[in-house]
C-alpha cells in the first residue's frame, strides 16, 4: 500500500486460501489500483466485508462502493472497468443499477459495487460499513450515512400488513394463482412476521441487513416461534402456511377478531380446495393406470 494511504487491515485471520482470505486479499489489491489511480477518495466494504466481519465465509462475496472525486471520476470507473480488472480478472458481469454492478470474478470470487462522488454521500442510502481504504485527505466519517435510513416500523402497521397478506394470498389461491399466492402468504406475510418478532423483541440480536428482513432470521428466531418448514410449506400448501402464521399472530399479538374470523374461512375453503384438487388428480391416475392394465 502506498505511502499516501491509509487501510485498515481488521479482517482476522483466515485459512490461507478460504474464501474470507481470498475477498480480504482482493479488497487489498483493490485500495491499492485505487490509490495508484489518483483519483479515488475511499474503498468502503459492506455486509460480512464492512462491519460484520465475524460473518465472512465460504459463502460471503465482495459488497463495497468505490469513492471518487467527482461526478467525471464516476463516469470514468462506470465506462471503464480496467481497474476492477487490475485486482482481480473479470469473468462476466452486468450493470444491476445506474452506478454499480454485479461480477463474477476469477478463482470464483463475486462482487457487487457501487461508485459514487463525494457530493454523492450526502444523499446516499447505505448501512454503517468500513473503511478498507482511503486517501489521506479523505474526509472523516465517510463509512456512516449522513441520509436518513429507514426508519422503525410500527407493529400495528406491521401485525396489519400480515393480516392482509394471509387474506389477499388466500383469495388468489382460490382463484388458482397460486403463484402470487404463495409470495404473498410465504413471502411477504413471512418478512412481516419476522419484522413483528423483532419489533417485539423476540429475537437474539439486531436485524443483520437494514434493507433485507429475512437475512439471518435462522440465527435470530428460536423454531417455535418461526417455524420456516411450516411457514415456507411450497407451492400447493398455502392453506397450511397461513393457517401456521395465524396461529403464531394469535398467540403473540392483538388481532381484530372480524379479520382474523375472514382469514381462517378463507383458509378452509382454501384447504378444502386443495383436497379436492389433490382427488381429482388421484381418479386421473387412477384411471390411466386402469387403462394400461386393461391395454396389456
Amino acid at each position: 500500500m502506498s505511502d499516501d494511504a491509509t487501510r485498515n487491515p481488521t479482517h482476522a485471520a483466515t485459512d490461507p486460501g478460504s474464501v474470507p482470505e481470498r475477498l480480504m486479499a482482493f479488497l487489498d489489491r483493490l485500495g491499492q489500483v485505487l490509490a495508484d489511480r489518483g483519483d479515488a477518495v475511499a474503498l468502503l466494504g459492506l455486509g460480512s466485508v464492512g462491519r460484520d466481519l465475524h460473518r465472512l465465509d465460504e459463502h460471503s462475496d465482495a459488497d463495497f462502493f468505490v469513492v471518487v472525486d467527482d461526478a467525471e471520476a464516476r463516469q470514468r470507473y462506470l465506462d471503464d472497468l480496467n481497474w476492477l480488472e487490475a485486482a482481480q480478472p473479470i469473468v462476466w458481469s452486468f450493470e444491476n443499477s445506474p452506478i454499480g454492478r454485479k461480477a463474477l470474478l476469477e478463482d470464483g470470487l463475486f462482487a457487487e459495487y457501487a461508485v459514487f462522488s463525494l457530493s454523492d454521500m450526502a444523499t446516499a442510502g447505505y448501512p454503517p460499513g468500513r473503511v478498507h481504504w482511503q486517501r489521506a485527505d479523505a474526509p472523516a466519517g465517510l463509512e456512516t450515512p449522513v441520509a436518513p435510513l429507514p426508519g422503525t416500523p410500527s407493529l400495528e402497521e406491521q401485525v396489519g400488513e400480515a393480516i392482509t397478506n394471509l387474506y389477499v394470498g388466500l383469495h388468489r389461491d382460490l382463484r388458482g394463482e397460486r403463484l402470487t399466492a404463495t409470495r404473498f402468504i410465504q413471502g411477504y406475510a413471512v418478512d412481516r412476521w419476522v419484522t413483528i418478532l423483532g419489533l417485539l423483541g423476540l429475537g437474539s440480536g439486531p436485524q443483520q441487513d437494514l434493507f433485507v428482513i429475512d437475512r439471518g432470521a435462522e440465527r435470530r428466531f428460536a423454531p417455535e416461534l418461526l417455524p420456516l418448514p411450516d411457514l415456507v410449506a411450497g407451492y400447493e400448501r398455502n392453506a397450511h402456511a397461513a393457517r401456521t402464521l395465524l396461529r403464531l399472530m394469535e398467540q403473540n399479538v392483538t388481532l381484530d377478531p372480524t379479520i382474523v374470523a375472514a382469514v381462517r374461512e378463507l383458509i378452509e375453503r382454501a384447504e378444502a380446495d386443495r383436497e379436492s384438487r389433490a382427488s381429482a388428480r388421484a381418479g386421473v391416475r387412477e384411471g390411466s393406470s386402469a387403462g394400461s392394465s386393461a391395454g396389456s
